[in-house]
């Protein structure tokens, strides 16, 4: 039997099942009952009653949520109910509801959402329980949950049906409220640390703070072009200039750029800002918010990523870029300092370019390649060229260098900071670098933005800024081997079978 076939069976047999279950929910209106239910109070959740069973034996207890097993044994019968805390086991006893409510709990599918009142209990095999005495139908699922063919023959339907999947999915339950508990833990930590959450333009006119292409659209009432931000930075330092000192972000920045497992158009972004800190400083505070989140998620920083032991601990290891490329690649940094030696190393490595090999190009295709795959335990890579940072201060002592890292782990930038640069002449002249880049053919340069050199010209105090992905920082924490099974609804190419 062909693939074509076996699916149109599978289809056909889909709608057979919503058929009989319509057919249900004809007969439970007839008999005079809602099979969409009003508000219902529970009193605990599923692993509420499982941790304290010690506590609870023997009392009254309301529960709601999905039905995801059903076993009949005569004048008893079993079930499962899943809510968001996890899974417990219904005990209905046709002694306890009476033959009417015994037949019509018999007649629920997988999948109907229900409310449930009775006594928490174990049965003779040792499983904790609620021995139903009432039971009431909040929501018919009209539609029967995915078996065998989910998630098997095609991966991508977890993604475009993300409802189904968390049903039916522990793995990506686990991870969506993982997520929520390293965001609420960013908070807390920064919070603590006296940083203010605060929010930024969406829509600008100036895009800015990464090299990277913008999404265009168009607002009507000004007739004028905007950009989704590509990043939080240039608002937050201005938050800087006008003295608050301390502020972070945790917000969706959008990028005009491919898909990959390490890649989604739309995706979520930490930024903050310290005034009179530098790059060491956000070194530290990296090391902390990013242990701090696995203790949170996992109980410890030793955690399991794709089959390989990360140590997150402080300290994470330093290593300086210059050196790294000298030792890998076999390449002065200074060789890659201007066009045409930039242009003589890609040639000579056989650097695979999508892009001019201006020398922030090659210096980026030479991470890639020979350093940044090598780095598995977290790594603190630092003092990068000036060439690619137009935002960070340099050294004085070795112009061609640049307060900046990036922090490495397992393969994957997890996080990029600065020591900022606030000289406004200096910055002026690193834009207008940028734009140089962008007429040679660099899509993705910094464009110029006025008012942000205005307001460096107020006076911007030394500043540390750090920026961390929180979706990477998820994949990380939840062992996710692509960004898609992070982001609750990722971006995805039109069905072509519609």
């Amino acid at each position: 039997m062909s693939r074509e076939e076996v699916s149109q069976d599978e289809v056909q047999e889909v709608q057979d099942l919503i058929a009989v279950r319509r057919r249900k929910l004809d007969r439970w209106r007839e008999r005079g009952i809602d099979p969409f239910g009003q508000r219902y109070e529970r009193t605990h959740t599923a692993a509420e009653i499982v941790d304290g069973f010690e506590r609870l034996e023997g009392t009254e207890v309301r529960v709601a949520g999905r039905l995801m097993g059903m076993r009949s044994h005569g004048k008893a019968a079993f079930a499962d109910l899943q809510d968001r805390s996890g899974r417990i086991q219904l005990y209905a006893r046709f002694d306890d509801l009476g033959a009417e409510s015994y037949e019509a709990f018999g007649e629920l599918d997988l999948g109907d959402i229900v409310g449930v009142r009775g006594r928490v209990m174990r049965t003779r095999k040792g499983e904790i329980s609620v021995q139903v005495t009432q039971w009431t139908l909040l929501a018919k699922s009209l539609r029967p949950l995915p078996t065998r063919w989910y998630g098997l023959k095609d991966v991508e339907l977890r993604y475009r049906r993300r409802y189904v999947d968390l049903i039916v999915n522990e793995d990506s339950r686990r991870r969506a409220l993982a997520r929520s508990r390293i965001v609420a833990t960013i908070r807390r930590c920064l919070d603590e640390r006296g940083f203010i959450e605060v929010e930024t333009p969406v829509l600008q006119a100036v895009y800015g703070g990464a090299a990277a292409r913008p999404f265009i659209t168009h607002h009507n009432a000004l007739d004028m072009d905007l950009y989704l931000r590509i990043a939080l930075e240039l608002h937050l330092k201005r938050l800087i200039v006008g003295g608050l000192e301390r502020v972070y972000e945790i917000g969706r920045v959008f990028r005009n750029e491919g898909i990959s497992t390490r890649h989604n158009p739309e995706f979520t972004m930490l930024e903050l800002y310290q005034a009179y800190a530098d790059y060491t400083d956000m070194m530290a505070l990296t090391e902390e918010l990013v242990a701090e989140a696995a203790r949170a998620v996992t109980g410890g920083t030793r955690v399991s990523y794709q089959g390989r032991m990360l140590d997150l601990a402080p300290p994470w290891r330093r290593l300086r870029l210059p050196d790294a490329l000298r030792e890998a690649a076999g390449v002065d940094y200074e060789e890659v300092a201007d066009e045409d030696g930039a242009r003589r190393v890609a040639a000579r490595l056989n650097l695979e370019m999508d892009k001019p090999p201006t020398p922030a190009a090659v210096f980026d295709a030479l991470i890639d390649k020979y350093i940044q795959p090598e780095l598995v335990q977290p790594t603190f890579l630092y003092d990068y060229p000036v060439a690619m940072s137009p935002l960070a201060k340099k050294m004085p002592d070795q112009p061609l260098l640049t307060y900046r890292f990036e922090a490495i782990v397992a393969g994957s930038e997890l996080a990029n900071a600065f020591s900022e640069l606030n000289d406004p002449d200096d910055q002026r002249e690193r834009f207008q670098q940028q734009l140089e880049e962008r007429r040679r053919g660099d899509d993705e340069a910094h464009p110029l933005d006025e008012d942000f050199l205005m307001a460096l010209e107020y006076g911007m105090p030394p500043t540390g800024g750090l920026g961390i992905g929180i979706d990477r920082l998820t994949m990380l924490l939840t062992d996710a081997p692509s960004i898609r099974d992070v982001i609750l609804f990722p971006l995805l190419r039109p069905r072509q079978d519609g």
